[in-house]
């Protein structure tokens, strides 16, 4: 079982559920090496001191924050423990909203798997039950690696998955960057893109159906360089002309429709071998 990475309770009222925290995603970052051209031995960042010349020993590096231009308050260990902060082991369940109530592109962040101790399974289920039921999320707030986040608890099946959220002051407001001129849609223009869309769309969200094709060709070109081949390289892709607006739905509902049909044709295929 993998490691867990915080290890507490949820509070709900009365009610303590004790469980841990495991991060539900990992990443594949694309990262090189900065190296020296004439040696080929990594580049190293040192901790500078620009006043006194000099390289700066991590175990004595200090925190401080900068007030205006090149003047900062030292922050010391006690004045961030004396800070009023959320129980560094309790997930503080303030209110529950509706299951849409929260704009996902926006506000979540990074999720976690949550997982009941032993002790705590039956009201564990309890609570994910009634959120299902219910088609209700829980707000609440979580403190971990050094600082206090909002968070969201939200039943998917029978297990909890935390996401941390943006706080409001977080958010950019989009304000200034929407149209704020009038555009006529067109009849007919809003009936393909409907048709577009229905003729794209598919009965639920397969993420096995996509790839990391970069990240593919990327590794592709490593190994080849490793084993000395010559590395491909991929095909020109040509910018697509400038097209009306609605010949370009047209074009697009008719490659649409194509598409569907093979992929129609091919489930019959499979349900016929199976």
């Amino acid at each position: 079982m993998p490691r867990s990475m915080w290890r507490g309770v949820i509070g709900l009222g009365l009610v303590s559920i004790a469980v841990r925290l495991f991060v539900a995603t990992e990443s594949h970052p694309l990262s090189f090496r900065q190296l020296c051209p004439e040696h080929v031995s990594p580049v190293r960042n040192r901790r500078w001191c620009s006043a006194g010349q000099h390289e700066v020993p991590y175990a004595d590096v200090v925190r401080g924050y900068e007030v205006s231009a090149d003047n900062y308050v030292l922050i010391e260990d006690s004045d961030l423990e004396s800070l009023r902060q959320p129980s560094p082991r309790t997930i503080a369940v303030s209110a529950f909203v509706p299951h849409d109530a929260i704009t996902s592109g926006l506000f979540f962040k990074s999720a976690y798997y949550v997982v009941p101790e032993t002790v705590a399974r039956r009201a564990y289920r309890l609570l994910a039950r009634t959120l299902v039921e219910t088609r209700m999320i829980a707000i609440a707030t979580i403190a971990f690696r050094d600082r206090a986040h909002l968070c969201c608890l939200h039943a998917v099946g029978d297990l909890l998955l935390l996401n941390t959220l943006h706080w409001p002051d977080e958010i950019r407001p989009p304000e200034r960057l929407r149209d704020q001129g009038s555009i006529p849609i067109k009849p007919r223009e809003l009936l393909m893109a409907k048709s577009l869309v229905q003729n794209l769309a598919i009965e639920s969200f397969n993420p096995l159906r996509y790839r990391d094709e970069y990240r593919e060709a990327l590794m592709q070109a490593v190994n080849a360089k490793i084993e000395g081949a010559q590395v491909l390289r991929a095909p020109r892709v040509d910018v697509a002309p400038v097209m009306d607006l609605m010949d370009a739905l047209v074009a697009s509902v008719k490659a649409a429709r194509r598409e569907r049909a093979a992929r129609q044709s091919a489930a019959r295929q499979a349900r016929r071998r199976t």
